[in-house]
Protein backbone atom coordinates (compact mmCIF):
# COMPACT_ATOMS: atom_id res chain seq x y z
CA UNK A 1 0.00 0.00 0.00
CA UNK A 2 2.81 2.70 0.92
CA UNK A 3 4.77 1.65 -1.67
CA UNK A 4 1.48 2.18 -4.36
CA UNK A 5 0.84 5.87 -2.80
CA UNK A 6 4.86 6.39 -3.35
CA UNK A 7 5.11 5.83 -6.44
CA UNK A 8 1.92 7.72 -7.21
CA UNK A 9 2.83 10.79 -5.81
CA UNK A 10 6.58 10.49 -7.28
CA UNK A 11 4.20 10.92 -10.82
CA UNK A 12 1.23 13.25 -9.46
CA UNK A 13 4.73 15.76 -8.37
CA UNK A 14 6.27 15.52 -11.80
CA UNK A 15 2.80 16.33 -13.67
CA UNK A 16 2.18 19.13 -11.23
CA UNK A 17 5.67 20.67 -13.07
CA UNK A 18 4.16 20.08 -15.96
CA UNK A 19 1.01 21.50 -15.22
CA UNK A 20 2.95 24.87 -14.17
CA UNK A 21 4.91 24.69 -17.50
CA UNK A 22 1.43 24.36 -19.67
CA UNK A 23 -0.43 27.38 -17.42
CA UNK A 24 2.79 29.99 -18.14
CA UNK A 25 2.97 28.57 -21.91
CA UNK A 26 -0.79 29.56 -22.36
CA UNK A 27 -0.48 32.99 -20.35
CA UNK A 28 2.39 34.03 -22.41
CA UNK A 29 0.39 33.28 -25.20
CA UNK A 30 -2.68 34.74 -24.41
CA UNK A 31 -0.63 37.87 -23.52
CA UNK A 32 1.65 38.33 -26.43
CA UNK A 33 1.22 38.90 -30.29
CA UNK A 34 0.59 35.53 -30.47
CA UNK A 35 -2.87 35.84 -28.76
CA UNK A 36 -4.58 35.41 -31.67
CA UNK A 37 -3.04 32.66 -32.94
CA UNK A 38 -3.62 30.89 -29.53
CA UNK A 39 -7.79 31.58 -29.34
CA UNK A 40 -7.66 31.03 -32.87
CA UNK A 41 -5.98 27.30 -32.31
CA UNK A 42 -8.50 26.41 -29.76
CA UNK A 43 -11.41 27.57 -31.67
CA UNK A 44 -10.59 25.16 -34.73
CA UNK A 45 -13.59 23.39 -35.67
CA UNK A 46 -13.31 19.87 -35.35
CA UNK A 47 -16.46 17.66 -36.57
CA UNK A 48 -17.05 13.86 -36.60
CA UNK A 49 -19.74 12.49 -38.48
CA UNK A 50 -20.77 9.02 -39.04
CA UNK A 51 -25.28 9.15 -40.75
CA UNK A 52 -26.97 10.90 -38.90
CA UNK A 53 -24.53 11.24 -35.46
CA UNK A 54 -22.59 14.43 -36.13
CA UNK A 55 -20.24 15.96 -33.23
CA UNK A 56 -19.33 19.22 -34.43
CA UNK A 57 -17.48 21.28 -31.71
CA UNK A 58 -14.47 23.79 -31.05
CA UNK A 59 -11.13 21.94 -30.37
CA UNK A 60 -11.42 23.58 -26.69
CA UNK A 61 -14.83 21.54 -26.78
CA UNK A 62 -13.04 18.72 -27.56
CA UNK A 63 -10.53 18.64 -24.71
CA UNK A 64 -13.22 19.44 -21.98
CA UNK A 65 -16.03 17.22 -23.46
CA UNK A 66 -13.35 14.36 -25.09
CA UNK A 67 -9.65 14.60 -22.93
CA UNK A 68 -11.49 15.46 -19.67
CA UNK A 69 -13.54 12.13 -20.11
CA UNK A 70 -10.68 9.71 -19.75
CA UNK A 71 -9.32 11.95 -16.69
CA UNK A 72 -12.96 11.39 -14.82
CA UNK A 73 -12.83 7.86 -15.51
CA UNK A 74 -9.40 7.78 -14.09
CA UNK A 75 -10.48 9.36 -11.06
CA UNK A 76 -13.54 6.79 -10.89
CA UNK A 77 -10.48 4.10 -11.00
CA UNK A 78 -8.95 6.18 -7.61
CA UNK A 79 -12.18 6.67 -6.17
CA UNK A 80 -13.65 2.81 -6.48
CA UNK A 81 -10.24 1.39 -5.29
CA UNK A 82 -10.00 3.44 -2.67
CA UNK A 83 -13.51 2.79 -1.24
CA UNK A 84 -13.22 -0.64 -1.45
CA UNK A 85 -9.28 -1.82 -0.56
CA UNK A 86 -7.46 1.44 0.30
CA UNK A 87 -7.82 4.74 2.42
CA UNK A 88 -11.21 4.92 1.97
CA UNK A 89 -12.10 1.48 2.59
CA UNK A 90 -13.37 1.50 6.21
CA UNK A 91 -15.11 4.17 8.49
CA UNK A 92 -12.60 4.69 10.26
CA UNK A 93 -10.15 5.47 7.71
CA UNK A 94 -12.97 7.50 4.98
CA UNK A 95 -14.31 9.57 8.76
CA UNK A 96 -11.47 12.52 9.13
CA UNK A 97 -11.15 13.29 4.78
CA UNK A 98 -14.74 13.04 4.29
CA UNK A 99 -15.51 15.89 7.38
CA UNK A 100 -13.03 17.51 5.18
CA UNK A 101 -13.84 17.33 1.78
CA UNK A 102 -17.53 18.24 3.01
CA UNK A 103 -16.09 21.38 5.18
CA UNK A 104 -13.96 22.06 1.93
CA UNK A 105 -16.81 22.08 -0.37
CA UNK A 106 -19.18 24.27 1.97
CA UNK A 107 -16.93 27.25 2.70
CA UNK A 108 -15.49 28.22 -0.23
CA UNK A 109 -19.10 28.61 -1.75
CA UNK A 110 -20.32 30.60 0.83
CA UNK A 111 -17.60 32.71 0.69
CA UNK A 112 -18.20 32.83 -3.51
CA UNK A 113 -21.82 33.74 -2.91
CA UNK A 114 -21.32 36.17 -0.21
CA UNK A 115 -19.36 38.13 -2.72
CA UNK A 116 -21.79 37.64 -5.32
CA UNK A 117 -25.04 37.37 -3.91
CA UNK A 118 -26.54 40.44 -5.89
CA UNK A 119 -26.03 38.89 -9.11
CA UNK A 120 -27.48 35.45 -10.56
CA UNK A 121 -25.29 35.20 -13.66
CA UNK A 122 -22.06 35.17 -11.58
CA UNK A 123 -23.62 33.20 -8.80
CA UNK A 124 -23.52 29.99 -10.85
CA UNK A 125 -19.82 29.77 -10.69
CA UNK A 126 -20.78 28.82 -6.72
CA UNK A 127 -18.86 25.86 -7.16
CA UNK A 128 -15.97 26.97 -8.84
CA UNK A 129 -13.75 27.70 -5.09
CA UNK A 130 -14.91 24.47 -3.80
CA UNK A 131 -12.61 21.61 -5.61
CA UNK A 132 -9.15 20.67 -5.12
CA UNK A 133 -6.51 20.04 -8.19
CA UNK A 134 -5.36 16.42 -6.66
CA UNK A 135 -2.09 16.90 -9.10
CA UNK A 136 -0.81 20.44 -7.63
CA UNK A 137 -1.69 19.48 -4.46
CA UNK A 138 0.18 16.52 -4.14
CA UNK A 139 2.55 17.84 -6.43
CA UNK A 140 3.76 20.75 -3.78
CA UNK A 141 3.42 18.18 -0.58
CA UNK A 142 5.73 16.11 -2.82
CA UNK A 143 8.19 18.96 -3.13
CA UNK A 144 9.00 18.47 0.90
CA UNK A 145 10.34 15.14 0.10
CA UNK A 146 10.70 12.17 3.18
CA UNK A 147 9.69 14.78 5.71
CA UNK A 148 6.18 14.72 4.88
CA UNK A 149 4.77 11.67 7.01
CA UNK A 150 3.10 9.03 4.61
CA UNK A 151 -0.33 9.37 6.93
CA UNK A 152 -0.39 13.17 6.16
CA UNK A 153 -0.07 12.36 2.31
CA UNK A 154 -2.61 9.52 2.67
CA UNK A 155 -5.24 12.06 4.47
CA UNK A 156 -4.70 14.53 1.35
CA UNK A 157 -4.78 11.97 -1.25
CA UNK A 158 -7.82 10.82 0.52
CA UNK A 159 -9.41 13.89 0.70
CA UNK A 160 -8.58 14.87 -2.86
CA UNK A 161 -10.17 11.82 -3.80
CA UNK A 162 -13.38 12.33 -1.63
CA UNK A 163 -13.19 15.86 -2.81
CA UNK A 164 -13.46 15.06 -6.58
CA UNK A 165 -16.87 13.03 -5.84
CA UNK A 166 -18.24 15.79 -4.58
CA UNK A 167 -17.80 17.30 -7.54
CA UNK A 168 -18.89 14.76 -9.57
CA UNK A 169 -22.05 14.76 -8.10
CA UNK A 170 -22.38 18.97 -8.23
CA UNK A 171 -21.73 18.48 -12.09
CA UNK A 172 -24.46 15.89 -12.55
CA UNK A 173 -26.86 18.16 -10.08
CA UNK A 174 -26.16 21.82 -11.00
CA UNK A 175 -24.79 21.77 -14.44
CA UNK A 176 -26.95 19.73 -16.47
CA UNK A 177 -29.17 21.44 -18.87
CA UNK A 178 -31.76 20.97 -21.65
CA UNK A 179 -31.75 17.11 -21.33
CA UNK A 180 -32.24 14.95 -24.41
CA UNK A 181 -34.69 12.05 -23.07
CA UNK A 182 -33.61 9.97 -26.39
CA UNK A 183 -30.26 10.38 -25.43
CA UNK A 184 -30.61 9.52 -21.75
CA UNK A 185 -32.93 6.35 -22.72
CA UNK A 186 -29.70 5.43 -24.85
CA UNK A 187 -27.47 5.98 -21.88
CA UNK A 188 -29.64 4.62 -19.84
CA UNK A 189 -29.35 1.03 -21.83
CA UNK A 190 -25.26 1.50 -22.58
CA UNK A 191 -25.31 1.51 -18.17
CA UNK A 192 -27.51 -1.41 -17.94
CA UNK A 193 -24.83 -3.28 -20.69
CA UNK A 194 -22.31 -2.30 -18.52
CA UNK A 195 -23.38 -3.20 -15.05
CA UNK A 196 -24.38 -6.74 -17.00
CA UNK A 197 -20.59 -7.18 -18.17
CA UNK A 198 -19.56 -6.40 -14.71
CA UNK A 199 -21.96 -9.02 -13.27
CA UNK A 200 -21.13 -12.05 -15.38
CA UNK A 201 -17.37 -11.73 -15.05
CA UNK A 202 -16.43 -10.09 -17.77
CA UNK A 203 -12.78 -9.19 -17.24
CA UNK A 204 -11.33 -8.12 -21.11
CA UNK A 205 -11.86 -4.15 -21.41
CA UNK A 206 -12.70 -4.38 -24.87
CA UNK A 207 -16.59 -4.94 -24.38
CA UNK A 208 -16.20 -1.81 -21.51
CA UNK A 209 -14.59 0.72 -24.15
CA UNK A 210 -17.58 -0.26 -26.55
CA UNK A 211 -20.19 0.54 -24.39
CA UNK A 212 -18.17 2.88 -22.80
CA UNK A 213 -17.85 4.46 -25.99
CA UNK A 214 -21.52 4.64 -26.78
CA UNK A 215 -22.15 6.17 -23.44
CA UNK A 216 -19.94 8.58 -23.72
CA UNK A 217 -21.89 9.87 -27.09
CA UNK A 218 -25.25 9.69 -25.59
CA UNK A 219 -24.46 11.42 -22.56
CA UNK A 220 -22.81 14.14 -24.55
CA UNK A 221 -26.01 14.34 -26.44
CA UNK A 222 -28.23 14.29 -23.71
CA UNK A 223 -27.55 17.33 -21.62
CA UNK A 224 -25.60 16.06 -19.23
CA UNK A 225 -21.68 16.84 -19.04
CA UNK A 226 -19.84 13.81 -20.75
CA UNK A 227 -17.46 13.78 -18.28
CA UNK A 228 -19.90 11.94 -15.81
CA UNK A 229 -19.63 8.64 -18.33
CA UNK A 230 -16.07 8.51 -17.70
CA UNK A 231 -16.75 8.14 -13.85
CA UNK A 232 -19.87 5.76 -14.71
CA UNK A 233 -17.27 3.29 -17.07
CA UNK A 234 -15.03 3.65 -14.05
CA UNK A 235 -17.32 2.08 -11.64
CA UNK A 236 -18.72 -0.70 -14.21
CA UNK A 237 -15.01 -1.83 -14.84
CA UNK A 238 -14.26 -4.93 -11.91
CA UNK A 239 -11.55 -4.76 -9.34
CA UNK A 240 -10.42 -7.86 -9.09
CA UNK A 241 -10.66 -11.15 -11.28
CA UNK A 242 -11.20 -14.28 -9.44
CA UNK A 243 -7.36 -15.20 -9.92
CA UNK A 244 -6.24 -12.18 -8.34
CA UNK A 245 -5.58 -9.74 -11.21
CA UNK A 246 -7.45 -6.20 -11.89
CA UNK A 247 -9.14 -5.00 -15.23
CA UNK A 248 -9.43 -1.67 -12.84
CA UNK A 249 -6.08 -1.27 -11.59
CA UNK A 250 -4.35 -2.31 -14.84
CA UNK A 251 -6.91 0.76 -16.76
CA UNK A 252 -5.84 2.96 -14.12
CA UNK A 253 -1.89 2.44 -14.41
CA UNK A 254 -2.33 2.68 -17.93
CA UNK A 255 -3.96 6.04 -18.15
CA UNK A 256 -2.02 7.79 -15.63
CA UNK A 257 0.63 8.43 -17.30
CA UNK A 258 -1.44 9.90 -20.22
CA UNK A 259 -3.61 12.07 -17.72
CA UNK A 260 -0.22 13.42 -16.03
CA UNK A 261 1.71 13.95 -18.76
CA UNK A 262 -0.46 14.60 -21.79
CA UNK A 263 -4.45 15.18 -20.60
CA UNK A 264 -4.23 17.69 -18.16
CA UNK A 265 -1.33 19.79 -19.32
CA UNK A 266 -3.28 20.26 -23.02
CA UNK A 267 -6.15 21.32 -20.67
CA UNK A 268 -4.28 23.16 -18.24
CA UNK A 269 -2.92 25.12 -22.00
CA UNK A 270 -6.19 25.33 -23.34
CA UNK A 271 -8.12 26.59 -20.36
CA UNK A 272 -5.20 29.21 -18.37
CA UNK A 273 -4.90 31.42 -21.03
CA UNK A 274 -5.98 34.78 -19.66
CA UNK A 275 -5.80 37.68 -21.45
CA UNK A 276 -4.93 40.49 -19.16
CA UNK A 277 -4.47 43.50 -21.22
CA UNK A 278 -8.21 43.50 -21.70
CA UNK A 279 -8.59 43.93 -17.75
CA UNK A 280 -8.62 46.93 -15.53
CA UNK A 281 -7.70 47.69 -11.78
CA UNK A 282 -11.55 46.99 -10.89
CA UNK A 283 -11.98 43.93 -13.30
CA UNK A 284 -9.08 42.54 -10.70
CA UNK A 285 -10.52 43.27 -8.01
CA UNK A 286 -14.69 42.80 -8.83
CA UNK A 287 -16.96 39.97 -7.08
CA UNK A 288 -16.19 36.86 -8.89
CA UNK A 289 -12.39 36.92 -9.30
CA UNK A 290 -12.19 37.82 -5.32
CA UNK A 291 -14.76 35.53 -4.44
CA UNK A 292 -12.97 32.60 -6.35
CA UNK A 293 -9.69 33.47 -4.80
CA UNK A 294 -10.50 33.70 -1.30
CA UNK A 295 -12.77 31.03 -1.44
CA UNK A 296 -9.94 28.95 -1.72
CA UNK A 297 -7.40 30.39 0.22
CA UNK A 298 -9.32 30.84 2.75
CA UNK A 299 -12.76 29.30 2.57
CA UNK A 300 -11.04 25.77 1.54
CA UNK A 301 -8.39 25.35 4.73
CA UNK A 302 -11.38 26.80 7.08
CA UNK A 303 -13.78 24.32 5.95
CA UNK A 304 -11.52 21.67 6.42
CA UNK A 305 -10.42 22.31 9.56
CA UNK A 306 -13.36 23.04 11.36
CA UNK A 307 -15.44 20.33 9.79
CA UNK A 308 -12.63 18.20 10.54
CA UNK A 309 -12.81 19.53 14.23
CA UNK A 310 -16.38 18.80 14.52
CA UNK A 311 -15.77 15.02 13.38
CA UNK A 312 -13.29 14.49 15.72
CA UNK A 313 -14.65 16.33 18.57
CA UNK A 314 -18.07 14.12 18.56
CA UNK A 315 -16.16 11.41 17.89
CA UNK A 316 -17.25 10.33 14.71
CA UNK A 317 -13.13 10.65 13.42
CA UNK A 318 -9.67 10.65 14.62
CA UNK A 319 -6.88 11.91 13.68
CA UNK A 320 -4.47 9.71 12.11
CA UNK A 321 -0.89 8.53 14.09
CA UNK A 322 1.13 11.04 14.74
CA UNK A 323 -0.45 14.00 12.97
CA UNK A 324 -1.46 17.06 14.35
CA UNK A 325 -3.62 19.96 14.21
CA UNK A 326 -0.64 21.91 13.32
CA UNK A 327 -0.04 19.06 10.36
CA UNK A 328 -3.75 19.47 9.60
CA UNK A 329 -3.52 22.74 8.94
CA UNK A 330 -0.96 23.69 6.13
CA UNK A 331 -2.43 20.71 4.42
CA UNK A 332 -5.64 22.05 4.68
CA UNK A 333 -4.71 25.42 2.70
CA UNK A 334 -3.27 23.38 -0.18
CA UNK A 335 -6.38 22.29 -0.54
CA UNK A 336 -6.71 25.41 -1.66
CA UNK A 337 -5.20 24.48 -4.87
CA UNK A 338 -7.77 24.09 -7.28
CA UNK A 339 -6.34 24.19 -10.27
CA UNK A 340 -7.46 21.94 -13.06
CA UNK A 341 -11.69 20.99 -11.39
CA UNK A 342 -12.10 24.78 -10.52
CA UNK A 343 -11.26 25.74 -14.30
CA UNK A 344 -13.23 22.62 -15.30
CA UNK A 345 -15.80 24.00 -13.23
CA UNK A 346 -15.86 27.61 -14.57
CA UNK A 347 -16.13 26.55 -18.19
CA UNK A 348 -19.39 25.12 -17.26
CA UNK A 349 -20.94 27.99 -15.02
CA UNK A 350 -20.00 30.70 -17.48
CA UNK A 351 -21.34 29.93 -21.27
CA UNK A 352 -23.00 31.76 -23.37
CA UNK A 353 -23.86 35.49 -22.44
CA UNK A 354 -22.28 34.95 -19.32
CA UNK A 355 -18.70 34.02 -21.11
CA UNK A 356 -17.20 37.78 -20.37
CA UNK A 357 -16.80 36.27 -16.54
CA UNK A 358 -14.64 33.63 -17.81
CA UNK A 359 -11.39 35.12 -17.72
CA UNK A 360 -12.40 36.63 -14.19
CA UNK A 361 -13.23 33.16 -13.22
CA UNK A 362 -9.81 31.84 -14.26
CA UNK A 363 -7.70 34.75 -12.83
CA UNK A 364 -9.38 33.94 -9.86
CA UNK A 365 -8.64 30.65 -9.72
CA UNK A 366 -4.88 31.25 -10.62
CA UNK A 367 -4.77 33.81 -7.80
CA UNK A 368 -6.25 31.35 -5.37
CA UNK A 369 -4.25 27.98 -5.84
CA UNK A 370 -1.00 29.89 -6.65
CA UNK A 371 -1.41 31.61 -3.36
CA UNK A 372 -2.94 27.96 -1.48
CA UNK A 373 0.29 27.03 -3.09
CA UNK A 374 2.89 28.85 -1.71
CA UNK A 375 1.33 29.66 2.37
CA UNK A 376 0.31 25.55 2.32
CA UNK A 377 4.49 24.81 1.24
CA UNK A 378 6.25 27.56 3.26
CA UNK A 379 3.42 26.62 6.59
CA UNK A 380 3.77 22.61 6.57
CA UNK A 381 7.48 23.22 5.59
CA UNK A 382 8.21 25.34 8.61
CA UNK A 383 6.17 22.98 11.03
CA UNK A 384 7.63 19.64 9.98
CA UNK A 385 11.67 18.81 11.12
CA UNK A 386 14.22 19.59 9.40
CA UNK A 387 15.33 16.30 8.30
CA UNK A 388 13.77 13.04 7.28
CA UNK A 389 13.32 10.60 10.11
CA UNK A 390 14.55 8.04 7.56
CA UNK A 391 16.83 5.31 9.24
CA UNK A 392 19.52 3.25 7.40
CA UNK A 393 19.71 -0.43 6.69
CA UNK A 394 22.58 -2.98 7.30
CA UNK A 395 23.98 -1.69 4.58
CA UNK A 396 24.24 1.68 5.45
CA UNK A 397 21.53 2.59 2.86
CA UNK A 398 18.84 5.07 3.80
CA UNK A 399 15.22 3.54 3.71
Amino acid sequence: MEKAIKNFLSQESAGGILLMVAVALAMIMANSPLASLYQGFLGTEMQVRVGSLDIDKTLIHWINDGLMALFFMLIGLEVKRELLEGALSSAAKASLPTFGAIGGMVFPAAIYLFFNYGDPITQAGWAIPAATDIAFALGVIALLGSRVPVALKVFLLALAIMDDLGVVVIIAMFYSTDLSMLSLVVAAVAIVGLIALNRKGVMTLGPYGVLGLILWIAVLKSGVHATLAGVIIAFCIPLRAPNGSSPSESLEHSLHPWSTFIILPIFAFANAGVDLTQMSVSDLLSPVPVGIALGLLLGKPLGVLVFCFIGVKLKLAVLPEGIGWRHIAPVAVMCGIGFTMSMFISSLAFVGDAEIYGDLARLGILVGSLASALVGYFWLSAVLPETSRAKKNNKGEVT
